[in-house]
């Protein structure tokens, strides 16, 4: 009887442990869903002026983390345009009936989608080791490598040589695209993602810019070193940027989804100016991102790559791919060929070099302008809107294009239309882009599907590239600014599918965008639709579900 009754107590005190174990766990999941509640409201309530006051120190190193674009847009800007670089053509093309030396088609194809596929086989990597590193560490290792590989670029003697240097430098480029505009938005607060994430269209533009005018003012010379100095220029970066990110913090978000809660803790101290608001609350900053984890995880367990195609993901995964393909097939190919367009549509080698510079400042002042847009109409009525746009003035390029080539007045209001198409790019599917596919994919599946969505960019890329090199070379199709008429119809079809399917991510947090999709909202009317994300009584057991743990009901 001894023994019975002592089973019978030990027993006992499993379930009594057992019971307060569930209770504490509720409790602690009930806090951790009140301090996450309390963050999300302080954070909605801050205002844009407010959120630059607080977080000067995460908007400064998001600046910084971005100027890897500035290098990466310098260096894919320059090969694109030395196509139309008279020293390049004749040391690398063929002789032409005319007796100018041009790179064949297929040259020109191979070397842009030789960058290309480095690029993708980069970013599916680094959507692995950004995972298990960390963006900072992920970022200087690609930095190195980058360091190492120019190298092969500025010996190049022979086309296969170029090309090979051109397929291993793409790979860390795969990083810069990915965590560049994935640490923006994690670092920084709603108010002020937008800002940070569309400034990497930005960083784009400058290293356009930058690479331009260093072309531009090389074409007095007519030896090697025309080329060569701008491929030399391209060490210049790397060094000071791994310094400065060795010292960057870590993006809290993945501090949390590894369970470094402390560590989590203390990139936030760094990331924020507390003096000017002392009310500031960096333990209810991290539990509202462990809330929204544990939110994630509940929906969508995994952080693989096939979990981007699983459940609620898949609707993500499918509009942050498509709205990155959305740039390529919009006609941006146009604009990566600018100077070549110009020059094959009937123009000076110096008026096609000095518009390209002119096309690369327009898109700069376009992505300040997309700030202020961005404020008033909102990403997805400005996306949408810009693709309308850019498809009559595609389509005005195709029409313009038929007065012929040997119409002086046709071809300057065609090099006028592309530099208007440039700076309707650059106001809103160009920068807006990067704020939609950063906000529209999960925190924890953030950097697949990122990896993912700049991947269907490159690949798309890929077949645009084969494309237009063969619209526009006179050796090819020939077709010259015609090209217009192609890509007008792809813009078309893009604007059908952004008005059906892409959600409007203005002003929620990442834990109402999880609710809007889990709860299949349509994309028109997330705007409007109300939800609760920190709502308690989703936390964790009930009273019911504690007392049926020891066999009893309340």
């Amino acid at each position: 009887m001894a023994d019975v009754t002592k089973a019978t107590a030990v027993q006992m005190d499993g379930g009594a442990k057992q019971r307060m174990a569930a209770a504490m766990q509720k409790e602690e999941l009930k806090n951790i869903s009140q301090e996450a509640q309390r963050a999300t409201e302080a954070e909605q309530q801050l205002g844009l002026r407010e959120s630059f006051k607080l977080y000067p120190h995460a908007i400064g190193w998001s600046i910084f983390l971005s100027t890897c674009v500035i290098m990466e847009g310098f260096d894919i800007t320059l090969l694109g345009n030395l196509f139309a670089y008279p020293p390049f053509q004749k040391r690398f093309g063929v002789l032409q009936p005319d007796g100018t030396y041009q790179l064949t088609a297929a040259w020109q194809a191979g070397l842009t989608n030789g960058n290309q596929a480095g690029q993708i086989i980069g970013l599916y990597a680094n959507g692995i080791i950004a995972e298990r590193l960390g963006y900072r560490w992920s970022l200087i290792g690609a930095l190195a490598l980058t360091t190492g590989v120019i190298f092969i670029i500025f010996f190049s003697q022979t086309l296969v040589q170029l090309l090979i240097g051109e397929i291993l430098i793409g790979i860390p480029w795969g990083a810069f695209q990915t965590l560049t505009v994935t640490y923006a938005s994690e670092v920084c607060p709603t108010h002020l993602r937008a800002y940070l994430t569309t400034y990497v269209n930005l960083c784009w533009v400058i290293g356009q810019f930058l690479s331009m005018g260093v072309l531009r003012a090389m074409l007095q010379r007519d030896d090697d070193w025309g080329y060569r100095i701008p491929f030399a220029l391209q060490w210049m970066w790397p060094v000071p940027l791994v310094v400065g990110i060795f010292f960057a913090p870590e993006s809290p978000w993945w501090l949390v989804r590894k369970g470094r809660l402390d560590q989590a803790k203390r990139s936030v101290l760094r990331l924020t100016k507390r003096d000017a608001f002392p009310d500031f609350n960096a333990d209810e900053n991290v539990s509202m991102m462990v809330h929204t984890n544990e939110l994630e995880k509940a929906i969508s367990a995994g952080t693989r790559y096939q979990d981007c195609f699983k459940g609620v993901d898949r609707r993500r995964t499918e509009i942050v791919c498509l709205t990155w393909a959305a740039q390529h097939l919009s006609g941006s190919t146009m604009m990566a060929f600018s100077t070549y367009f110009y020059q094959q549509a009937g123009m000076a080698v110096d008026d096609s070099f000095s518009m390209s510079l002119g096309q690369y400042a327009i898109g700069g002042v376009g992505t300040v302008c997309s700030w202020f847009l961005m404020g008033w109409f909102g990403r997805r009525t400005l996306y949408l809107t810009g693709q309308v746009a850019m498809f009559v003035l595609l389509l005005t390029i195709g029409f313009a294009a038929s007065a012929g080539r040997e119409n002086e007045a046709a071809q300057w209001a065609i090099g006028s239309l592309l530099l208007v198409y440039a700076l309707t790019y650059n106001c809103t599917v160009g920068p807006i882009c990067y704020s939609l596919v950063s906000e529209l994919s999960s925190t924890r599946l953030k950097t697949k599907s990122v990896v993912l969505a700049r991947n269907t960019y490159n690949i798309l890329g890929m077949v645009g590239n084969v494309m237009t090199t063969r619209m526009l070379n006179p050796s090819a199709w020939n077709w010259g600014a015609r090209a217009g008429f192609f890509w007008a119809g792809t813009c078309g079809l893009c604007a059908i599918w952004s008005y059906f399917r892409l959600p409007e991510p203005k002003g929620r947090t990442y834990a109402e965008l999880d609710i809007l999709f889990e709860q299949r909202v349509s994309a028109r009317k997330f705007k409007t639709t109300a939800v609760k994300p920190h709502d308690d009584s989703n936390d964790g057991p009930s009273d019911e579900e504690v007392a049926e743990m020891d066999g009893k009901k309340p």
